[in-house]
């Protein structure tokens, strides 16, 4: 899906799909805050309440854990965002999904 880093290609090689419509924004990088941040909270609070380490060595620490965690964590959010969007016709997007054949007229 993505030609570079965190840019998806124009149209999927196998199916034509066109990807360039697409508008994720900056909802990728919140999911990713929102993730990193409650999974890293409960271990600054047992850094700090129950080994006693200080504010700064806490920092030191959590610091490259939380970016390289939310760096790993960018590139899959924002395909989920714009696999979401896809299938729910969001945006620029047509939802394409297939009527069940007991359902069509």
């Amino acid at each position: 899906m993505f030609a570079k880093w965190l840019k998806p290609v124009d149209h999927c090689a196998h199916c034509g799909q066109d990807w360039s419509l697409q508008r994720a924004d900056d909802f990728p990088a919140y999911i990713g805050i929102f993730v990193v941040g409650h999974l890293l909270a409960p271990v600054v609070i047992a850094m700090i309440a129950t080994w006693h380490l200080s504010a700064a060595l806490t920092l030191a620490i959590t610091l490259p854990v939380a970016v390289v965690m939310l760096v790993a964590m960018l590139q899959p959010s924002k395909g989920a965002v714009i696999a979401f969007m896809w299938w729910q016709g969001i945006g620029a997007f047509r939802q394409e999904r297939r009527v069940p054949e007991d359902l069509r007229e």
